[in-house]
């Protein structure tokens, strides 16, 4: 018996997401009193697997090639890996590739899915997880009754916990099957930090009026190395690139802070912020709701504060 993990990589390389799905899997695995396997699917050096087990993984199994993510191929090797290691547990990450893995896991492996995950289970029996509702407005916690679970995480729920151990690397026997799919052409964003692998954003509304005026934005996330993200209506005019669009219906993301300029806080919105660890606002309207899931408030038009704001950092850096 054991805990599974699937750890993503990018270009051979593993981001805080994989780490923290490592630390959060450790957690699951010592609550149940076993250890953890790392899968690592992609071509990446033994010396960067070996990273995995400082934050709690005792093996990692690697797949080489298979580069490209195609659901059926990746959903037949993590499945294989599972029954082969006794799992019990499952964990992947609650971001695009999880989302298209963890249904079909489920089929294969017959297993219940507790889906984007914001903590550990508060029991193992019977086993209770618990995960945001209604927009993240409430709570529920979700009892999994099938002998194999598959838990996604939440981006940035969990935290990074070193834990100073080693992990032995061990090559896959497991069969990738024929891929179903062809990926023709590959066109990657460079130049700029990801949304999801932020820690600061500075996103803004319709309050800014105009795309023309977004230098203030992109101003304030240079001095202080952030991300730049907007309000769907501000995706939907063409101002900014889809993206950039945070909120329900656009990329869920969790940074440690997050500057609302404009944006009124729609339900919908917030929903795709909400576990920001601190969130600023910025709006001209005292009564706008973002304000009621702010952590702080500026009244005041973001064309005039934000500049501001940001001559301020400046100033305070260079002394």
């Amino acid at each position: 018996m054991s805990v599974l993990v699937y750890t993503e990589n990018w270009d051979g390389v593993f981001k805080k997401l994989s780490f923290e799905l490592v630390s959060y899997a450790a957690k699951v695995a010592e609550m149940m009193e076993t250890s953890v396997t790392a899968v690592s699917i992609g071509d990446v050096a033994d010396d960067e697997l070996a990273k995995l087990g400082n934050y709690g993984a005792a093996k990692v199994v690697k797949v080489d090639g298979n580069t490209t993510l195609d659901n059926q191929v990746y959903t037949g090797i993590i499945a294989q890996l599972a029954e082969a290691e006794g799992a019990k547990v499952v964990v992947i990450s609650h971001n695009n590739t999880g989302k298209a893995l963890a249904p079909r896991l489920s089929v294969k492996l017959k297993a219940a899915v507790g889906a984007g995950l914001i903590a550990l289970p508060s029991s193992t029996e019977p086993f209770t997880v618990s995960k945001k509702v209604f927009s993240g407005k409430a709570f529920a916690n979700v009892v999994l009754k099938t002998d194999v679970k598959i838990l996604t995480l939440a981006q940035n729920s969990f935290e990074v916990i070193e834990v100073g151990g080693t992990a032995t690397v061990e090559a896959s026997t497991a069969t990738a099957g024929e891929a179903k799919t062809t990926v023709k052409d590959v066109q990657k964003q460079t130049g700029k930090i990801l949304l999801n692998d932020a820690e600061i954003v500075v996103s803004g509304g319709r309050g800014l009026k105009s795309g023309d005026n977004w230098g203030i934005i992109e101003e304030l996330a240079e001095v202080l190395g952030a991300a730049t993200a907007c309000s769907r209506p501000v995706s939907d005019e063409g101002w900014r690139p889809h993206e950039e669009h945070t909120g329900q219906t656009g990329k869920i993301i969790a940074p440690n802070l997050y500057f609302a300029a404009g944006i009124s806080g729609a339900i919908q919105h917030m929903a795709g912020i909400s576990s920001s660890k601190c969130i600023v606002a910025i709006n001209n309207d005292a009564d706008a709701p973002v304000f009621e899931s702010s952590d702080y408030g500026i009244v005041g038009d973001a064309l005039k504060v934000l500049p501001a704001l940001t001559e301020a950092i400046k100033e305070a850096k260079n002394k």
